[in-house]
């Protein structure tokens, strides 16, 4: 009976060391700010468990509400030892745009993280 426990104890930290476990890339902040009439500042603060460079967050991206994607910032390398990490980018937004989602991506699991929705400063 020991020797059960002890091959389950092993498969558990075997699965729990795996890259599926590493979880998908979340959004946890977003601060916009208004530089120009249609121009903003996005800074995203962005959180995943990178692991090197197969398997780590590689963008960000703003969404109106409707789902189309209003402009990305890619990620060049991995954040092992930056977490949660903040990047930004200037984007010129369509006047009509009040709010908008901000979702992340990695290479492993692509977008499904937590995700954020903003209003855009007037």
């Amino acid at each position: 009976m020991r020797n059960i426990f002890a091959v389950i104890f092993c498969c558990v930290l075997i699965f729990a060391s795996s890259s599926v476990f590493a979880g998908e890339a979340d959004v946890i902040d977003v601060k916009v700010v208004k530089v120009d009439a249609d121009v903003f500042r996005f800074s995203v603060t962005v959180r995943h468990a990178d692991e090197g460079w197969e398997h780590y967050a590689d963008r960000w991206e703003v969404l109106d509400l409707d789902g189309n994607s209003l402009g990305n910032r890619v990620l060049m390398h991995p954040h092992v030892e930056e977490q949660p990490f903040t990047r930004s980018m200037t984007l010129s937004l369509p006047m009509n745009v009040k709010k908008v989602r901000v979702r992340a991506h990695d290479k492993l699991h692509g977008y499904g993280g937590e995700e954020m929705v903003v209003t855009v400063p007037e």
